[in-house]
Order: structure tokens, then sequence, then C-alpha cells
């Protein structure tokens, strides 16, 4: 694989080397380290004399789909950055990358000349958004500044997103990360289930049972399936046979549908839900739109989603159903111990430093990201401006919630703005919200306890372009061959005693090449990541 990237790299390591000074900022810089020669101004909490000029520095980030910052005529002027620049002592040039070209637009810039000062990836330090830049050699190694002069960000980052943000042994990106990659979550309508008589499910035929029960009740969607498996793997889980995951088997690394046994386990599973019409006829072609209107209009007893959802949940099917009681539940457990849904990626978004940044101008970058994991900072992202967004009375802060969507994008850009952070769930706002106790026990209690893990490539294998039909889409998703196999023999158009010919059709139509890739990168310890799952 690195071979194939040598062009690339090539186009990016000239690009890196004659980007201006800094990375491409038109704003003019002398040369102490990249500073202005603006007037002075007070720095709050980021370690920095106060008599030190501003920081500047240009950097792009990803408007991450908000609308706040998509419909902005000039990010630069909003209101919260320039407030972010006054609690820093900063003043940066910032450029926005539309997340739904995301990839393309930074390999546009990565083929430039204007590399900014700080870059911000979706994902980690290898992924396909990065485009080789970092085996180039267009950022700088961030270990020995980060041991010396961020105490919190070292503090509080897990390894497995370190492992994410680094390259050939050496720390590349400062990351925006999942202290609990267990996102997902099994949700019920525990007032329907206390009308079944029985217990809480625990393990898969449990939970087969409390769903026939919902049907007797008349419940129009006893289990809420949809499209493509997605936010549905509630029997593939227990059962190991996550499609978009991969394990090893014998020399090789293959996909985990490889496993026969498992997979005609789960296939069962929901083939009995499918002829019991426990499920949704049509849940083929049943899109995530439907999906979410059969849940909140109160026609749906169980289904997955991510946890933090549940206060959304429980808000709009009380609207329909005052006696609903919606809560969060452990998944079935496996007979191998395994329980929950796939394990997310430990890495959100991340940022890198153009090597042609000085030293001394890296070091105050690196401080005033650190300043983002103090409480002053957190403060200030999740609730804004005290005395205008917020008061404190007796210890307790009132928070003016955002009551329309334009606020709701407004407060997420703010949040934004903390490039560096432990981005699981806002804790701070959870707190507050009537509820929010059981959103933070679900996550902590719950689903801390489960998830299944397996081998995740970062970036993707090559032989998935390829190969696209063949290729597993993280992090949900099994390839189309497969989920088309799934959804025939759910239906009864294809035997599911006949998964090994399954199998037999991806190696013939190309899984060989990606197996063999796989094994390959898998034993050279090449861009792989390896999740461990966590067994009741």
């Amino acid at each position: 694989m690195k071979k194939k990237l040598s062009l690339m790299l090539a186009m990016i390591i000239a690009a890196g080397t004659v980007s201006a000074c800094s990375g491409g900022s038109n704003k003019p810089e002398n040369t102490s380290g990249g500073q202005t020669s603006q007037k002075p101004a007070q720095t709050e909490g980021t370690g920095q004399a106060e008599a030190e000029e501003p920081l500047k520095f240009s950097m792009s980030i990803t408007t991450s789909g908000n609308a706040h910052v998509e419909q902005s005529p000039d990010i630069n002027k909003d209101k919260w950055v320039l407030e972010l620049e006054k609690r820093t002592n900063t003043d940066i040039e910032l450029t926005t990358i539309p997340l739904k070209d995301f990839d393309s637009k930074m390999s546009i810039m990565f083929a430039s000349s204007s590399i900014p000062d700080v870059v911000q990836n979706v994902g980690g330090a290898t992924d396909k958004s990065m485009a080789g830049s970092v085996q180039a050699g267009v950022f700088m190694p961030l270990d020995d500044l980060l041991k010396e002069h961020a105490p919190n960000i070292m503090k509080n980052v897990t390894q497995a997103a370190w492992d994410e943000v680094s390259y050939d042994g050496k720390i590349y990106g400062i990351p925006n990360w999942l202290s609990n990659p267990s996102r997902r979550a099994t949700f019920i309508r525990k007032d329907l289930l206390d009308k079944t008589g029985l217990p809480l499910p625990k393990t898969p035929e449990e939970f087969l049972d409390v769903i026939r029960a919902f049907k007797k009740l008349g419940v129009e969607n006893p289990y809420q399936l949809r499209m493509d498996f997605k936010y549905a793997d509630l029997f593939f889980g227990p059962y190991d046979a996550l499609g978009y995951q991969f394990m090893q088997q014998g020399d090789e690394i293959v996909p985990k549908f490889f496993d026969v046994e498992n997979m005609t386990n789960a296939l069962t599973m929901y083939k009995t839900m499918y002829d019991e019409g426990l499920i949704p006829k049509d849940f083929a072609t049943l899109n995530v739109s439907t999906y979410g209107e059969s849940i909140n209009g109160g026609k749906a007893g169980m289904w997955t989603s991510n946890a933090a959802g549940l206060l959304d949940f429980r808000t709009k099917i009380k609207a329909v159903d005052p006696n609903a009681q919606v809560e969060i539940i452990p998944s079935p457990v496996g007979p191998d111990g395994l329980s929950g849904y796939g394990l997310y990626s430990s890495v959100i978004t991340s940022l890198y430093i153009n090597k042609n940044v000085p030293e001394e101008k890296a070091i105050r970058i690196i401080k005033m990201l650190d300043w983002m994991l103090t409480d002053e900072a957190k403060m200030f992202f999740t609730f804004g401006i005290e005395g205008e967004n917020y008061t404190i009375d007796n210890g307790k802060v009132n928070y003016k919630a955002p009551t329309n969507s334009e606020q709701e994008a407004e407060q997420g850009f703010r949040g934004m703005l903390g490039f560096i952070s432990d981005a699981t769930i806002n804790r701070m706002r959870m707190e507050l919200l009537e509820g929010g106790q059981d959103v933070l026990d679900a996550l902590d209690q719950t689903l801390a306890k489960e998830g299944v893990g397996g081998i995740i490539f970062i970036p993707d294998l090559e032989t998935f372009q390829k190969y696209p039909d063949l290729a597993s889409k993280r992090p949900d998703q099994a390839p189309k061959i497969i989920v088309d196999h799934m959804v025939k023999m759910i239906y009864g158009n294809e035997d599911i005693a006949d998964w090994p010919k399954v199998i037999e059709e991806y190696r013939k139509k190309g899984g060989n090449e990606i197996i063999k890739e796989a094994t390959e990168r898998f034993n050279n310890q090449d861009g792989v990541v390896s999740q461990d799952s966590r067994k009741q």
C-alpha cells in the first residue's frame, strides 16, 4: 500500500515545502515566531503572559454539516470566533470545509501551495481525507511538545485515540476523542414491557419472546428494523457477526461474516422475526425518515439508536402517548458473553500542525488547545458568556437553552470551537436537563459494559476502491453483496444454510484480493486498529 502512495506523497511534499512560511495565511507576519505587531490583548487561562501579542495563525476546519457555520457570510467575524480569540489571545484565520465533500476538498488543499498552520481532519492521521500528508511529512510530530506543554491533553486523551492520530510510532494529531466508543444502545418501551408481565430480557431468545409479546399487545412494529440493517444490529452483535468488522481466521484476516455458525444464528433470528410479523415487511426499503416516524409516532416497541437520543425520543413519543416510558436497557448477551453493537472509532476529529510553523508558535497553539480542557473553557463552549447566556445562582447554572433550530445550530457551532474534548457527551449540559442523568447512567453503566470490537483498517483497504460492492462501510454497514444476500435469506428467497456459498461468491468476485491485503497489512501492523470486545 505504501508504494502505491508514492506519487501522491511526492505531490504533497512539494506542496508542503512551498507553503508560505506558516501554511499559506495571507495575513502579514513578522519574523518573531509568527506573531503580529498588533497591540497586546488580555489572556484568560492559557498560561501566556498578558503582555504577549495575540497569537496569529491560520486553520481549516470542517463545517460538520452545522447550519450556523455553513450559512455564515464570514465565519471569521462570527461572535463566537471573536469571543474565543479574546479569551485565548489569538487571531485565527479560519477556513471552513463543507462536510458533504470534505475528502475531495482536503485533497485539493494538500495539492495546493496553501496548507494552513493547523488542519482539522474528520478522523485520524492516516484516514483517506488526509491524502497521505502525514506519511509525506507535511505535519510535525508532536510527542515532545505535548509532553512539555499540554498536561491536560496528555492526562485525558485515551491510548486508543492516540493510536489513531499516530504514524510510525509518533504522535502527529491532537484528537477530539471518545472516551467510550460504545455509543449505540437498545431502547425499549418500558410501559409496554410492564404490560407483558415479562422480566427484563437478557439472552437473544428472551429478547425474541418480549418482541413476540409486543405483537400480542398490538404493537405495529415490535422491533423497528430499517434498510441495510443500519441501527439494527440487535442480534448480529451478540453472535459476533457484524459484517463490517474483520477477524483472524487461521492465517487470514477475513470479514466476520466468514463465521458460518454465527451468521446462521443471527440470520435465523431475523428471519423468525420476519416470518412472525415482528419487523416491518418492507424493512429492506425502509429509510431513515420512515424509521424515525414510526418510533416517534409510538408504533415501535424496541429499537436501536445512539444513547444520546433518549430524551428526544421521550419527548416525541410522549406527545402521542402520554403513558409512554422509554428506557435504555442492556443489549442481549450472546453465547460467548458478547453484548451490544459495534464500537466506534475513538477519534471524531483531530488537529495537525504544519511542519513549517516555527516551534515557538507551535507551542502557543498547543497551549491554547490544552486550555480547552480546563473548566473555564468547558463553561464557555457549553454555556457561552456569563450574564448573557447563563447566570450562576448559589453554585447552580441557569442556562438560556435554545428555543429554535437556528439557536440550536449556533449552540452547536460554539461547541465545535472546543476543538479538543471528550466528545462522548456534553456532561455539563446534560446534567441540567430533566432526565439527563438517565442518559449519563446509560453511558456510564450500561454501554460501558457492552460493545463488540474487531479489526479495523485506517485508512480503508485500497482494494475496497477496486471492489466497491465488496467494501464494508464504517461504522456500521456490511458490503452490499452481503446485505443483498442477507435480505434474500430473511425474505425466504434463499436458504440460510447456503451461507457458505455466499462466502465462496465473495472470494471469487474479488474478496480474495481484499483478504490478501487485509492479511498483509495486519501482519505488517500497517494502519491496524484492534478493538477488544466487552464481554459480560
